[in-house]
Order: C-alpha cells, then structure tokens, then sequence
C-alpha cells in the first residue's frame, strides 16, 4: 500500500473531492482526518470510509485558532502528520462579467484560498518539521484565460495564480526540512459543477472539447493521483504542478 499508517488530514473532507481523496488515501492504508465547516457531510464520507481509519471535526480552515488546535490534535493523537490536503471551497461567484462584480466578491475567493492554505500548511508544517518529512497537497493549476472569453469566472483566475505562488514559496522554504507541496491540475471536474449553474452544460462540453483524450478527470482520478503524489514513491516531487487534466493543459 502506498500510504500504509500515514496520517492525513483533509480540509474540506466532505465535499466532492475531499472525499475522494479520503478514499483513496484510506484504500492505500491512511488513517484520514476529515475537517471541514459542517459536521454532516464529513460524518456521511467517513461511514464510507473502512472502521477506524476515519476521524472526523469540525473546523473552520479560516479560523486561525482552530486550525493550529485540530493540527496539535492530531499529531498528539497519532505521534505524526504526515500529509495535508486542502481542498475547501474558495467562495467564488462565477456568472456575472468582473466589471458588473462587486469587489467584495471578486476579492473573496483569492482571500479565502490563500488564508485557508496558508493556515492549514503552517499548522502542518510545524509538527512534519519536527519529524523530518511530510507533504502538503492543494489543487491549483495554471489558469486557461480563455475560458474568461466564453464564461464569467469572477476572481478564479487570480486566485489559482495565487495559490501556485504559494506552492512554490511553501517548497522553497520547506524543503529542508523534508516537507514537500504539490498542487494538482484538472482542468476542470464536470462532477463538480452544480446542476443549477448557468450554462453548465456548455461550460461541460467545452471542458470536454479541450482535452486530448475526449474525456475529463473525473474525482476518482484526482484521489488517485493524490494518493501517489503524497506516498513516497513520489518523493522527489515537490514545487511541481502535477498534470491531472487529460491534456487540457499542456505543459
């Protein structure tokens, strides 16, 4: 098993994604913390989740007091932290042009997405140091700015160039101390878009057309590949964007 006893925490292990990579993480032998904002949808992914492999809290990643409790826990609890994912939701409005926005809305998902990772990565950071290694997982990606010509993206753009800023900073500076980051690319995950979106079939078919395989990731390929990326057969990547996107983004 890639992940035999590691330690993971997941923020945002409710939604969509985190539970996928709670999944994931738990078929390759990871014991998964699940934090997020609501109890019930984490207490729905963790009794998917085999017997004891899954703890779950409730935890604000914005909350800067809570993080570095719940992370103190952790690594009290189970000796080591060995993995951080943060894949909590940025709070971005799409379907309204930027210049018909509200600045509140455009700033909060770049807001939103660097306090939350930072927080989180810190938290981590300070007990995987402690240890000598560890890894800390985001999605991001290079933005394709020609979606922005066919669909309003709000602040989304800017905030994926924040947050691969913030891998790059967060490798550099962490690196000797044994600690890896890697964000992960998708290129867009239909399953994710709610079925109320405007345009969303539109939007689904044009992720589609983009790829060079016909088809998209789907939330089971994204745990997948973050299972690998945080094992340590993956153990000289770091500072990297890795590639989930079925070719729609070249590198």
């Amino acid at each position: 098993m890639l992940l035999q006893d590691k330690v993971a925490v997941i923020y945002g292990g409710g939604g969509h994604v985190g539970g996928a990579v709670a999944r994931a993480f738990c078929r390759e032998g990871a014991v998964v913390h699940l934090a997020g904002r609501t109890a019930a949808p984490l207490e729905k992914v963790a009794a998917g989740l085999p017997a004891g492999r899954a703890h779950v809290a409730v935890v604000d990643a914005l909350d800067e007091a809570a993080v570095g409790a719940h992370a103190d826990a952790v690594a009290a609890r189970s000796g080591r932290l060995d993995i951080s994912v943060n894949v909590i939701g940025d709070q971005d409005v799409q379907g309204i042009p930027m210049v018909e926005m509200d600045v509140e809305d455009y700033l909060r998902p770049i807001q939103v997405a660097l306090r939350a990772k930072y927080l989180t990565s810190r938290a981590a950071a300070r007990h995987m140091a402690r240890q000598g290694s560890g890894v800390i997982i985001f999605l991001g990606g290079t933005f394709d700015w020609t979606v922005a010509k066919r669909f309003s993206v709000g602040g989304m753009g800017v905030t994926f160039d924040a947050v691969e800023s913030l891998r790059r900073q967060l490798a550099a500076e962490l690196g000797p101390k044994g600690i890896r980051a890697v964000t992960l690319t998708t290129g867009g995950l239909p399953e994710t878009i709610p079925g109320g979106y405007g345009g969303r079939d539109a939007l689904v078919d044009w992720l589609t057309g983009q790829t060079l395989t016909g088809r998209t990731a789907t939330l089971d390929d994204v745990g997948e590949v973050a299972a690998f990326a945080a094992s340590d057969r993956a153990r000289t990547i770091t500072g990297a964007a890795v590639n989930v996107s079925a070719g729609a983004r070249i590198d």
